[in-house]
């Protein structure tokens, strides 16, 4: 594999663990909306990833040389899980019998996922970056 591929592959990886940050910290911020413009409360999402998708030329390459793929969201997903009700009755959106639905979020669950996301991140940043040693240690080889 080769060292532009290797930043591919890392570029990639980057890209997709901010999208499932920015995700994270979209559910984060809805914990408690109750009101969305769909109505109802916020549904958690989730980021689905898979294999990023290659050209003939590439899969033929990959084929050849045993070269690997890079990574890309294929959709952000709703969870379809039910509200979570909570007894309120002074709050708006509650119902004739005082309950509230709010958003079925965890918040451990969502700081956990997050730490995950960063540590992913990280690592792939780690990846990049000896991935750029690499190559200018291949250059300095050359003087």
């Amino acid at each position: 594999m080769d060292v532009f591929q290797s930043l591919k592959i890392g570029a990639s990886a980057l890209q997709a663990q901010q999208t499932r940050l920015n995700t994270i910290s979209s559910n984060l911020a809805n914990i408690e909306t109750t009101r969305t413009p769909e109505g109802g409360p916020y549904k958690r999402k989730t980021v689905v990833f898979r294999s990023a998708d290659l050209s003939f030329e590439q899969r033929l390459e990959q084929s050849m040389r045993g070269a690997v793929q890079g990574v890309e969201v294929s959709r952000i997903a709703t969870d379809p899980s039910p509200p979570r009700m909570i007894y309120d009755p002074s709050h708006p959106d509650a119902t004739a019998e005082g309950y509230v639905a709010m958003p079925d979020i965890n918040l451990m669950e969502e700081m956990t996922d997050m730490m995950t996301a960063t540590r992913a991140y990280e690592a792939n940043v780690t990846t990049i970056k000896t991935a750029k040693r690499m190559a200018m240690k291949a250059l300095e080889i050359g003087r």
